[in-house]
């Protein structure tokens, strides 16, 4: 009996759902096609460095990333990219290959969640240590998004005054 409720109850799990969040949250990338994506766009990047143990990174994911008004900006505005703080997966930054670990380390990062921004080149702008609620989360990223978007307007004038 119990070798057969095993199956079963195995098969009436694998017809669940996924949870809600996981199919509404933004459209993460991975560290170097993200910043191939960026480079394309013109785009700010948006790093969540997160551990897979991090309770208040699962909650930043389900309570914040989730929003549609959080998923939706981040779509018009960033690339956003998932980097695992402890990972041994290899990635390149400044022309340097490293680990995620290390990685995270060179950005800086102490804590987790940790959101951190780069301009499409790479170049740090700054970061956000710890959980933040969504409303303040949206503030942060229209300061970025908007500075990022001066910038480029005044690099268009610029260039085009030559």
């Amino acid at each position: 009996m119990i070798r057969i409720a095993a199956p079963a109850l195995l098969s009436l799990l694998l017809l669940l759902p996924a949870p809600a969040h996981a199919a509404t949250g933004p459209s993460w990338r991975a560290w170097d096609p993200g910043f191939q994506e960026a480079a394309r766009l013109k785009r700010p990047v948006l790093v969540d460095v997160y551990t897979d143990w991090c309770g208040w990174c699962k909650r930043m994911d389900r309570d914040v990333y989730a929003r549609a008004d959080v998923r939706d900006y981040l779509a018009q505005r960033f690339v956003v990219v998932k980097l695992n703080a402890e990972s041994p997966a290899r990635v390149r930054w400044e022309g340097r290959e490293m680990t995620s670990r290390a990685l995270a380390a060179r950005l800086g990062v102490t804590g987790y969640p940790n959101t951190t921004f780069l301009d499409a080149a790479g170049r740090k702008l700054g970061s956000v240590p710890g959980y933040v609620p969504a409303a303040q989360f949206l503030q942060v990223l229209r300061s970025v998004a908007e500075d990022q978007a001066g910038r480029a307007g005044r690099a268009g004038r610029t260039g085009a005054a030559r």
